[in-house]
């Protein structure tokens, strides 16, 4: 059986940066996924990141192939803030950061991660199995689709997720409902509009929080004093929240759970405000309180907040409402080794170096905002991951002779469980 002393599962923006570093470092490790998969296989096309150009970028040690240089090589409209980032332009940096700095990525996916007595094993949806000594997760956002417990018992056929849609073309001259109020919905709610279809917003809140565009020009030092830019947007709030996530560690657990949901909750893109007001019908603060399907179409029973009703018919919904991290639903986990991690509320308890209650086993990316904070839950976050993780790693790492040299028959006792530290 192969080894190997680190295994990386995932290759969005957190799994490449990681690997970048550890390659730069030396780290012995292999890593599984299909590159930038979430965001070429799980959002639609002619969407554009909330992001500011600086901070979507992916990350290596010389701080080299950013999107500024990548776009400047191809010829592509860039600016640091202002100009919104194309989803395709950013795909297609990624892949080919992937290509440059990561070419070692093995593009299979992991079918099982269990625990052994010297590691963990790992089989490949190609049959392959390997022991890891050590194991990343970095999956992102995929498997944590939520729905809205009023839509999720409908048939796909008329009730799917926004993460589902990549080309809108097939809903052209269809009535669609949108539900939600952030960016997911927003953004396929402004794109099914452009494709010709007819469309509706349900949201939930009195109103929609779209993100305030940057400041245009250079602002003066005292601006800049009173609200700091950062790579997650401006403010001290957000400052604190990109510079200090350790502290945010130290935080007791309902602060920081309500700050991750709170902090930049769920907002539309400022450029995607005009695409919506005065073109997209929007219903506020109405809740779906009855869903089903009759004659062929979707029947959409809403109520306010004066528990007034209405009716809505649709050709199809498309739930707009985000993510939930919840470890539960990792397919590949087996049900031994989800038992041994620590959760509270479904995620991850996470140490200072990303290392769970399992002792070798990892987890980086959205599933770690709950305990680092609102700057893991975008791709700016990777930046603090990789330097992090990857110096923690290349301390504990072992050379690739004797990462085989652990008896196969060890047996897993309770004192490897670390305590969460």
């Amino acid at each position: 059986m192969k080894k190997c002393d680190l295994a990386i599962i995932g290759a969005g923006p957190y799994g490449l940066s990681l690997a970048a570093y550890l390659k730069a470092y030396g780290v012995n490790f292999r890593i599984f996924g299909q590159p930038m998969d979430f965001w070429l296989s799980h959002m639609p096309k002619g969407m554009k990141l909330k992001s500011e150009g600086f901070a979507s970028s992916l990350y290596d040690p010389k701080a080299e192939f950013t999107l500024k240089a990548y776009c400047n090589q191809k010829g592509i409209e860039y600016a640091d803030s202002g100009i919104p980032v194309p989803l395709e332009v950013f795909a297609a940096y990624g892949l080919e950061f992937q290509k440059r700095l990561v070419p070692e990525l093995e593009k299979k996916l992991v079918a099982q991660l269990q625990r052994t007595g010297e590691g963990f094993q790992l089989r490949l949806d190609d049959g392959e199995v390997l022991l890891a000594r050590r194991v990343v997760i970095a999956t992102g956002l995929t498997h944590y689709e939520n729905l809205p417990p009023a839509l999720a018992q409908l048939p796909q056929e008329f009730v799917t997720h926004s993460s589902m849609h990549t080309d809108l073309d097939h809903f052209k001259g269809r009535q669609i409902v949108v539900v939600g109020g952030g960016a997911s919905a927003l953004d396929i709610a402004a794109l099914l509009n452009q494709v010709g279809a007819h469309v509706q917003v349900v949201v939930r809140e009195s109103r929609v929080r779209f993100h305030d565009p940057p400041a245009k020009g250079e602002t003066s030092l005292l601006n800049r004093l009173r609200s700091p830019m950062t790579g997650i947007g401006p403010g001290w709030k957000l400052y604190l929240c990109t510079n200090a996530p350790l502290l945010f560690r130290q935080m007791p657990k309902e602060f920081r759970f309500e700050k991750v949901k709170t902090i930049l909750g769920p907002a539309p893109g400022w450029f995607v405000k005009e695409q919506i007001v005065g073109k997209v019908p929007v219903s506020l603060g109405v809740s779906i309180t009855e869903a089903k399907v009759q004659d062929g179409r979707v029947v959409l029973q809403l109520t306010d907040k004066t528990h007034s009703q209405s009716t809505i018919v649709a050709d199809h919904v498309i739930s707009g409402t985000g993510y939930k991290v919840d470890l539960g639903r990792l397919p590949f986990l087996d049900a031994d080794l989800k038992s041994r991690v620590q959760t509270a509320d479904n995620t991850p308890v996470l140490s200072s170096n990303f290392e769970t209650s399992v002792r070798g086993l990892y987890m980086i990316g959205a599933c770690s905002a709950y305990t680092f904070g609102p700057l893991l839950r975008f791709a700016f976050g990777a930046g603090f991951t990789a330097k992090r993780l990857s110096r923690h790693l290349r301390r504990n790492a072992k050379p690739v002779e004797s990462a085989s040299n652990t008896p196969a028959n060890l047996e897993v006792k309770e004192s490897d469980e670390l305590a969460i530290r």
